[in-house]
């Protein structure tokens, strides 16, 4: 029992994937993200590789004269190691340092969850069709020049838009009065318009729009909302006592539905059905939709960094006191160092006294061999 003018329109044809319909899944801010993630984690497990004493190893331990420490992390392994695990392949480089590790399983649990986002999101964009309208409302229409729009000359329709004082209908009135062809003198022909054109769009009821697209469902739909809203009625003479009989019977049938189920069985016949699936459409990711994981992900470096600290002062409280010296001078030797950011290789803090093995001589006598010990 209620109506109000929308606006018909042609079903938009399928568009064809672009080359670079893989990146479709993710918004561009989320991609924009995961880039400055990325080069954030390399360059935090190069600082911390660098920063932490438990990243540094003999990589000789055969060797008791090597008197020497390397660490396997600069930042070009750095960037290949957070690639590889953003890729879930994962690298030939094995964190050592606990505050390294902790790091790398947050940006592993960061790649999972993205990663899984992305194929799960991927997958719909590649099984639906996606059919994108020009236009989304009334608003879009009245802004553009492109596609054409009309109602049936001499209605209510029109009536409706030369009155209305509403910035977006007078200025759809200011196009329609400019342009006379646009107009249809009957519903049938403005829908026939709107069949055999794809730059025309027919304003009309709801009622009868509705109707129509229930007929030709493949090729028409509705575009919008409503663009006002008023009822039926049924007119009788003033004070006519059936006046109050009607108005009872017609709340009756509202309440009951009846109403409604006689406007699904004439207005949905079921003489084309359209593919419901082909009408889903399948939404790029949002900040707003896995933002989550990069909080998490802000957390494992936050963390990273403190473990880090909470190393290096226990590894230079530890060396200060073999060595005698102040912490604050271990922790200041040790600073300067890693903030060079330059070489793979450092002196070990504390090498082992090297180890000169015994030998023995042709009567089975061992002799130990020292630096003022030779010989003869």
């Amino acid at each position: 029992m209620y109506l109000g003018l929308t606006i018909l329109f042609r079903v938009p044809e399928p568009q064809n994937p672009g080359v670079f319909s893989f990146l479709s899944p993710l918004a561009f801010d989320v991609w924009m993200y995961v880039v400055m993630a990325y080069l954030a984690v390399s360059l935090t497990v190069f600082l911390l590789a660098r920063f932490s004493p438990y990243e540094w190893y003999n990589s000789h331990p055969c060797n008791p004269e090597y008197d020497q420490v390397e660490n396997q992390f600069n930042l070009l392994s750095c960037m290949w190691f957070a690639f590889g695990g953003l890729m879930q392949q994962g690298s030939e480089l094995n964190p050592k340092a606990f505050s390294t590790r902790v790091l790398s399983g947050f940006w592993w649990f960061f790649s999972l969850i993205l990663v899984s986002s992305y194929t799960a999101n991927l997958a719909a964009f590649l099984t639906v069709e996606r059919m994108v309208s020009p236009i989304q409302n009334a608003d879009d229409l009245s802004k553009q020049t492109e596609i054409q729009y009309g109602t049936r000359k001499g209605g209510s329709s029109e009536t409706f838009f030369k009155r209305s004082e509403i910035p977006t209908y007078s200025d759809m009135w200011a196009y329609m009065s400019s342009r006379p062809e646009v107009f249809s003198d009957t519903y049938q022909s403005g829908i026939e318009r709107v069949l055999k054109r794809k730059d025309y769009a027919f304003l009309m009821e709801s009622t009868m729009a509705e109707y129509v697209v229930s007929q030709h469902c493949k090729n028409l739909t509705r575009i919008g909302g409503l663009l006002n809203s008023r009822g039926y009625g049924i007119g009788v003479p003033r004070g006519a006592p059936i006046r109050d009989e009607i108005t009872s019977a017609i709340l009756r049938l509202q309440e009951d539905d009846i109403l409604l189920e006689m406007k699904n069985k004439w207005w949905k016949q079921g003489k084309c059905v359209r593919d419901e699936a082909s009408k889903e459409d399948a939404n790029e990711l949002g900040v707003e939709n896995i933002g989550g994981i990069f909080l998490v992900l802000l957390a494992g470096l936050i963390i990273g960094v403190l473990v880090a600290i909470g190393e290096f002062i226990w590894k230079s409280k530890q060396n200060a006191e073999i060595d005698r010296k102040s912490l604050c001078g271990e922790m200041m030797s040790g600073l300067r160092f890693a903030c060079r950011c330059n070489g793979k290789r450092k002196p070990a803090m504390f090498p082992e006294a090297k180890y000169q093995p015994p030998f023995t001589t042709t009567n089975g006598q061992m002799i130990a061999l020292s630096d003022n010990v030779h010989m003869k």
